[in-house]
């Protein structure tokens, strides 16, 4: 009897051990999880993705809810996270995704370039329109970034509610060395913009749009047009859409962009920001400021990239001017190499005629400054808000096959005043929140703690903005002129104090 006990035993236990196998098994084959859909990316623009054109080979990207966050930003996160979780937005506007993790594509990128190789003083550039592996490589290691997330949330930034990445790009997730981000700001009756802006940036975008009240509804619907309606995929795989307005200006209804993205535009009807007036818009009709450095600090701090260009929406940048950029970032000759001061990457500005075409090229620009159909940007408004140090030096010297630092400027002297658009990073100072487009001088504390801090500006040789065509004429505005008044009094008696305080001062250094 009791062999035979033991032999029952032995066959339930048999059983047992079977059924919990079979069971392990079951979970391992499904180990996704539900609504997780792996969609590796494609060239063409299927599935939702898209593909950086000047980079020399496809890059797989993983979805960012499955993303591994470096090891050395893991420990932070979780501790932020387990402070406050913000909400976030439904996630059904999907980005690209594929099997490959972040660490994977590390590995690829270090197997493909030795250790010499990335450490190596000289580094052969075949094409300075594109980026090599070896490029890559070398980026990584001198940049040593953080990934960012790319998720929908509801944020707080003082009385302004922001809902961040509210339609997002189909790049998906993107290396934080490995591109740039254009990031600018807007009202929606400026979105025409955004197609040519776009045609010659060829990279992410991060776009913050102001949106009060009955603004938000035209805002979302120029945004579908944008991505449905102007036969081309590149408003869809590289700007990314945020919204913000004020806690006394949320609007009745906040479309989902999980709904509306799901149906197809009527194209055959014009987006809203070429059918309304200007002055027509919610913002106009009640009077309010427009928040500019709100808009510029919300585009900047949701890039993806180590760096960034904060810029106007109405300022086209030379084409190609990304992996150039990032080629000479990763030669890393002088005075890159020697500079032991912050840093930032001035860009000339330029504004051209209404008639004429916009520039691709030094040279070209170099033709129409000749016939006098391109100026320097602001020369009839503020000449020496954008004069550059050795700026004439710049309009003669030749254009060259490849970026280069061509002068190292400070703001200083007969550029105290200067307000330059810079090629930066996540370091650099912010806008300060407080100042609106109307009370003008709204760059001029940043620029005042760029100077304090010693920051070197390196003026790239061949890079440059255009204004949308059309030369503007200083016109005087006397409303305008009484909220400036006012915005320069508060920026002398209460933000300066401030800064001197924070920062300190620098002889030379001024607003």
């Amino acid at each position: 009897m009791v062999g035979n006990r033991r032999n029952l035993i032995f066959r339930v236990s048999i059983v047992i051990n079977i059924a919990v196998l079979l069971y392990a098994a079951l979970h391992l084959s499904g180990s996704n999880g539900p609504g997780v859909e792996w969609v590796p990316i494609t060239v063409d623009g299927s599935e939702r993705s898209a593909d950086l054109p000047y980079m020399s080979r496809t890059i797989e990207f993983r979805n960012i809810t499955e993303t591994r966050l470096p090891d050395s930003s893991m420990k932070n996160f979780e501790e932020s996270t387990s402070q406050k979780t913000p909400s976030t937005m439904p996630t059904t506007n999907k980005t690209a995704s594929s099997t490959t993790s972040i660490a994977e594509l590390e590995k690829k990128l270090h197997d493909t370039s030795s250790e010499a190789d990335v450490t190596n003083d000289t580094l052969e550039i075949v094409d300075e329109n594109a980026l090599s592996d070896a490029t890559l490589a070398r980026l990584r290691f001198l940049l040593a970034c953080n990934e960012r997330d790319f998720l929908p949330q509801y944020l707080q930034r003082g009385e302004y509610w922001v809902l961040k990445n509210y339609v997002r790009a189909d790049h998906g997730q993107v290396l934080c060395h490995e591109t740039v981000t254009y990031t600018t700001h807007a009202g929606f009756e400026f979105l025409d913009n955004v197609l040519p802006l776009v045609e010659r940036w060829m990279a992410p975008v991060s776009l913050a749009i102001h949106t009060p009240g009955a603004d938000l509804l035209p805002t979302v619907n120029s945004i579908r047009y944008l991505r449905d309606c102007l036969g081309t995929n590149l408003i869809r795989q590289f700007v990314t859409f945020h919204v913000f307005f004020s806690n006394r200006r949320i609007p009745n209804k906040i479309p989902d962009p999980n709904i509306f993205l799901s149906k197809a535009y009527n194209c055959s009807v014009l987006p809203p920001f070429v059918t309304i007036n200007a002055n027509e818009t919610y913002m106009k009709k009640e009077k309010l400021l427009y928040p500019v450095n709100v808009a510029r600090n919300i585009a900047r701090d949701s890039a993806l990239t180590h760096f960034i260009l904060p810029s106007d929406i109405e300022l086209y940048p030379s084409p190609n001017l990304v992996p150039r950029f990032l080629n000479m970032i990763a030669r890393n000759a002088k005075p890159l190499n020697t500079s032991t001061k912050p840093r930032v990457f001035p860009i000339s500005i330029f504004e051209v005629d209404a008639k004429v075409h916009v520039p691709s090229t030094k040279t070209e620009l170099q033709a129409m400054l000749a016939n006098k159909t391109a100026i320097s940007f602001h020369k009839y408004v503020c000449p020496n808000c954008h004069n550059i140090p050795q700026g004439q030096q710049w309009m003669n010297a030749k254009e060259t096959n490849q970026m280069d630092v061509f002068h190292v400027g400070k703001r200083q002297g007969k550029y105290v005043h200067w307000e330059p658009i810079f090629i930066g990073t996540h370091q650099d100072p912010h806008y300060d929140d407080r100042l609106s487009w109307e009370g003008k001088a709204d760059k001029m504390t940043q620029g005042y703690i760029l100077c304090v801090k010693d920051y070197d500006f390196m003026i790239l040789n061949n890079a440059f903005l255009i204004h949308k065509p059309g030369i503007k004429h200083y016109v005087r505005d006397p409303k305008r002129d009484t909220i400036a008044g006012k915005q320069t009094s508060y920026i002398k008696k209460i933000i300066m104090p401030e800064l001197k305080k924070l920062f300190g001062t620098r002889t030379g250094c001024a607003l």
